[in-house]
C-alpha cells in the first residue's frame, strides 16, 4: 500500500509541474493578449516622441495589440527609466531610451535607481541623429579652421550654449574641446528652444545641438553651420562639412534612441519584438518620416544594442570624468 500510494503522490507530482511547465509555455507563447505600455521620458512632441509613435503605431498592426505611448518627463528621464526597472517582466511595459539615460546620467546622478546594464535588456536600436555646432550671426567665424584661430587667440571668449548641464550638447562641447585643444565657455539652458534662441539673437556665440533642431535654422540662413558629427554629410545639409572634412578627428557624436525592455523579460517575447523592430525599420514610410525629422532608422540585434550602450557609456564616462563635469 505505501509503495502503491507513494506513486500516486509521484504522478500527482509529475502532473502538477507538468501543468506548470505547460503554463508557463501557454503564458510566452500567447503574448501579447492585451495593450502594451511604452514609455517615453519625455512630453509629447519632439524627436523622442516621434521615434516612440512611429514604431509603436507599426508595432499595433504587427502585433495585434494596441502599444500606447505614455509620456513620463522628469528628473533627467531618471523618473521614466526608474518606472520601467520597476515594472514586471512580462513583455507589456517598454522603454524609448535615449542614449543620455543609458550612458550619461549614471555618470553624474548617484541618486538614480537603476543600473544601465542590470535593470534592463535591449531589443534594439531604433534610430540616431547627429550633432550639429553652428554660429550666431554676429560671431566672425564661418569654418572651423576660423573658429580654431580666434578661440586660441582668446581662450574663454567664446561662449557656446547647450541644452543642459550634462547632456549630449554639453558633453559634445566638451569633446570637441579636447579633440581641438581650445578652451570654451559654456552657457547651460533649460532645454533647447532657450539654447538656440540665444544662438539667433547673439547671446552666445556657438551651440552644439541635434540635426533635428539646427538644420532649420541653417537652411533658413540663421546661423552658421559649422560641422555636423556623422561620419557622412546630411542630406539634411549637404552644404556643412563632417568633423573630419572640417579637421576635427574622432567627432563623431550621435544622439540615439532605443528600446529596452523590464531585465527578465523572456528571451522568446524579446526576439519577436526585435524581429519585428527590424522588419518596421526596413519600411520606405517608416523611413521617410524619421528621416525628415533628420533621424537615421539604425536598428540592430539585441546584443548589437548592448554592445552601442556599453561602448557609449565608457565613452562619455571619460569625457566626464576628463572635463570634471560637476555631479547632481
Amino acid at each position: 500500500m505505501r509503495f502503491v500510494r507513494s506513486l500516486r503522490v509521484l504522478a500527482a507530482s509529475i502532473l502538477a509541474a507538468s501543468v506548470l511547465v505547460s503554463a508557463s509555455g501557454a503564458s510566452a507563447g500567447s503574448w501579447p493578449s492585451r495593450t502594451i505600455k511604452l514609455i517615453v521620458p519625455f512630453p509629447p512632441g519632439g524627436a523622442a516622441d516621434t521615434v516612440a509613435r512611429v514604431y509603436a503605431d507599426k508595432l499595433s498592426e504587427a502585433l495585434k495589440q494596441p502599444v500606447v505611448i505614455e509620456n513620463k518627463a522628469g528628473a533627467g528621464t531618471a523618473i521614466a527609466a526608474e518606472a520601467v526597472a520597476a515594472a514586471e517582466p512580462d513583455g507589456y511595459t517598454l522603454s524609448l531610451a535615449p542614449a543620455g539615460q543609458l550612458t550619461i546620467l549614471p555618470h553624474i546622478n548617484k541618486e538614480i535607481r537603476y543600473d544601465p546594464f542590470k535593470s534592463f535588456v535591449p531589443v534594439s536600436n531604433l534610430a540616431t541623429v547627429p550633432y550639429v555646432l553652428a554660429a550666431s550671426p554676429d560671431t566672425p567665424v564661418s569654418n572651423i579652421k576660423e573658429l580654431v584661430a580666434a578661440a586660441n587667440k582668446d581662450p574663454g571668449k567664446l561662449t557656446y550654449s547647450s541644452c543642459g548641464p550634462g547632456t549630449l550638447c554639453h558633453l559634445s562641447g566638451e569633446l570637441f574641446q579636447s579633440q581641438t585643444g581650445v578652451k570654451l565657455l559654456h552657457v547651460p539652458f533649460k532645454g533647447s528652444a532657450p539654447a538656440v534662441n540665444a544662438l539667433l539673437g547673439n547671446v552666445v556665440n556657438l551651440s552644439f545641438d541635434t540635426l533635428t533642431v539646427l538644420a532649420p535654422q541653417i537652411r533658413d540662413g540663421k546661423v552658421k553651420g559649422l560641422l555636423v558629427t556623422s561620419r557622412e554629410r546630411s542630406p539634411q545639409l549637404p552644404d556643412v562639412p563632417t568633423a573630419t572634412e572640417a579637421g576635427v578627428s574622432d567627432f563623431v557624436v550621435d544622439s540615439w534612441f532605443g528600446l529596452v525592455a523590464p531585465a527578465g523579460t523572456p528571451a522568446e517575447i524579446v526576439q519577436r519584438l526585435n524581429g519585428e523592430i527590424v522588419r518596421i525599420g526596413a519600411l520606405s514610410d517608416v523611413r521617410d518620416r524619421l528621416e525628415a525629422q533628420g533621424l537615421l532608422v539604425t536598428t540592430s540585434t539585441p546584443e548589437g544594442f548592448a554592445d552601442i550602450i556599453k561602448a557609449d557609456h565608457a565613452r562619455w564616462g571619460k569625457v566626464i570624468k576628463d572635463s570634471h563635469v560637476e555631479v547632481f
